[in-house]
């Protein structure tokens, strides 16, 4: 007899029963029925949760490995395990999906004075901590003396240069005097992925030494407090506050649906399919084929974009490849050149992404405000600028038709899509750069480079050209997938190229120790308004150091230049909120990037996502972006309200 059955019946037998569950170590356990129904409060005991109002997603950045540590503000602390994401309330925080500033503990935006020496921040009153203690400004003030009193905070050294004085000049205001001039002193607090958080007076003032303090049970004023976590770091959960009322979440967007929500660590996606086909994982992320063999089996499963290219497509970080130019022959912008020119876009895209990636030829991410501030306007420049390559002759190295020859190989491949040109746009991207590797060539043989017999190239000294590409372990995030696609194109032009995984590569690039590497192009800016700040001030001359010294950058290009650091002090000293200039300088900044190419963007960061509606509905994918799609983000909290439990209309 045979004891094959289909995968509806399959989905039966693993469904069938209470619809409640347990977490052991290796995740969640239907809890059988002879167990639940004779003793709820024994199976409370051991930590049910009933599957309707639960919801379960996965740990982004894996097991924890401190789990009974929550004290975020010393070291790494798992922030996307529901720290930032459900319990944390910050001042303000991005919508990159909507473009729009959050006010959540502050009520409104910072003001600074004529020569931004002194700001005043005003905060949101009617907030309390979880543990019903209010929140004040004597918060804010006793958390920011404390991180310049001790050295052992990660944010000390920012507030000990930046901060003379902080003061509450009533419950629910603060000001603060600066040492120096600072125009974006107060995004610090800007929630995008990580900000200054505030702690509760009341407990970390009781702590001998506050940076050892493990800070277990957590307190926050989210709209969320800890309920349980694994030992071994597997799974944290979290239950909603009878006082959600009373936190910004709840002020601003009502009461949040889920009454519980798991995070939990999945080994590999092909973990989390199986969980999310068997309805014990509402919330995927995956590669391009996971993604692809979720949608291909789920019956309940649905993506961000309901058709092709299916991913999100509005993160505000833009991937791509990073040059040493600390380190010969990076240090020359006509290799870097060559080696951009060497790479065929819809070849790379097809590779890394399978075509599904938003190209972009400057140095942030074809979304959000972005396309009509900066893309758009700089097409003209970017169509008429020409590179230098040899004895006169020069080049335009610029394709406004690139994003459209994308679209046109994946709709080759059967994928099924709109033609309509704001679609395509804003899926694909408005343009990228020529593959013209008889261009590269001639750069290369201008500078000393040379071919052997079989074509393959040689160094000025005569030496094979090996570049080796430093990546992460996930082979499925976007590190690995670009450099996958560029050793390709590289080896295709005639260069010894090679990936090189390796778990180091935060104090590797950090140190300047690699040829080439992907941990990004050009830094995020915050993801709203038109602010470009945060992605120029990252080469700004000041952080550089030799190599084998931590550079203080975020990224690890180790490149800068007089006119770039001109550009980085002209916009420190504008108003944030002026946005004519802010753009202005902003455009400057990436033409200069452009110009000498330090690294390579190629296409902006894109999530495979799958949502299960068998629990829950309403997500917000691209038909109703309503926040951030993420719930690893801090902004999940603000999606919780407008989350339905299936079958509620």
């Amino acid at each position: 007899m045979s004891h094959e059955i289909s995968r509806r019946d399959f989905m039966k037998v693993v469904t069938a029963g209470t619809g409640a569950f347990m977490l052991g170590p290796a995740g969640l356990i239907p809890i059988p029925e002879a167990l639940l129904k004779p003793n709820e409060t024994a199976a409370a005991q051991l930590g049910t949760f009933p599957r309707e109002e639960t919801l379960i997603t996965r740990i982004l950045t894996g097991r924890v490995g401190t789990p009974d540590n929550f004290n975020q503000w010393v070291g790494w602390k798992w922030q996307d395990r529901g720290l930032q994401n459900l319990a944390d309330e910050p001042l303000w925080t991005v919508d990159f999906a909507t473009g729009e500033i959050i006010n959540g503990a502050a009520s409104g935006d910072p003001t600074y004075s004529e020569d931004f020496t002194t700001l005043t921040v005003p905060l949101r009153e009617g907030v309390t901590w979880s543990d019903g203690e209010p929140f004040t400004a004597a918060d804010v003030v006793y958390t920011v003396e404390t991180l310049m009193q001790y050295e052992g905070f990660n944010a000390h050294t920012y507030f000990a240069d930046n901060v003379e004085t902080v003061t509450a000049l009533d419950d629910y205001t603060v000001e603060f005097v600066l040492k120096q001039p600072n125009s974006r002193f107060h995004t610090t607090f800007l929630d995008r992925w990580g900000c200054t958080r505030i702690f509760p007076k009341h407990i970390f003032e009781q702590q001998e030494d506050p940076t050892l303090f493990n800070f277990n049970p957590y307190v926050g004023c989210g709209p969320y407090k800890l309920h349980s976590f694994d030992p071994q770091g597997s799974w944290t959960a979290w239950e909603k506050r009878e006082d959600w009322d009373q936190t910004p979440t709840g002020i601003l967007y009502g009461e949040p649906r889920p009454r519980y929500i798991v995070f939990q660590y999945f080994a590999d996606e092909g973990a989390q399919i199986l969980a999310q086909l068997t309805h014990q994982l509402d919330v995927v992320e995956l590669s391009a084929d996971g993604l692809k063999a979720l949608l291909a089996q789920a019956e309940t499963s649905r993506a961000y974009q309901p058709t092709f290219p299916f991913v999100v497509n509005n993160d505000p970080a833009i991937t791509g490849i990073v040059y040493n130019t600390a380190r010969p022959p990076f240090d020359n912008v006509d290799v870097r050149w060559a080696l951009t020119l060497a790479i065929d876009i819809v070849e790379y895209t097809s590779i890394a992404v399978d075509s599904s990636g938003t190209l972009s030829a400057v140095h942030i991410p074809h979304l959000g405000p972005y396309p009509e501030l900066y893309i758009e306007p700089m097409q003209e420049w970017l169509t008429e600028f020409t590179i230098d390559v040899v004895d006169g002759e020069t080049f335009a190295p610029y394709d406004p038709t690139a994003g459209q020859r994308v679209a046109e190989y994946a709709r080759s491949r059967g994928y099924i899509f709109s033609d309509d040109a704001e679609f395509i746009g804003k899926s694909f991207g408005l343009g990228w750069y020529k593959h013209a590797p008889d261009i590269a060539e001639k750069l290369l043989l201008k500078n000393g480079f040379s071919r052997d017999a079989d074509g393959n190239w040689l160094l000025p000294d005569g030496s094979p050209w090996r570049i080796s590409y430093m990546t992460g372990t996930v082979l499925s995030n976007h590190d690995a997938r670009n450099a996958v696609a560029a050793v390709q194109q590289w080896r295709k032009f005639g260069i010894d190229a090679s990936v090189f995984n390796t778990e180091n590569g935060a104090d590797l690039g950090s140190t300047g120790d690699f040829d080439v590497e992907t941990v990004w192009p050009g830094r995020e800016p915050w993801g709203a308004g038109p602010d470009l700040y945060r992605v120029l001030d990252d080469w700004n001359s000041a952080y550089i150091k030799p190599v084998g010294e931590r550079a203080q950058s975020a990224y690890h290009s180790r490149w800068s230049s007089p006119e770039m650091d001109d550009i980085i002090q002209r916009l420190r000293e504008t108003d944030p909120f002026d946005t004519e200039q802010v753009v202005a300088i902003g455009i400057e900044g990436l033409k200069e990037a452009i110009i000498n190419m330090p690294s390579t963007p190629t296409y902006g960061y894109i999530g495979f996502i799958g949502w299960d509606e068998t629990y829950w509905t309403n997500w917000p994918g691209s038909e109703n972006a309503y926040c951030v799609p993420y719930t690893h983000w801090p902004n999940f909290k603000y999606m919780t309200p407008f989350l339905r439990p299936a079958g509620e209309s």
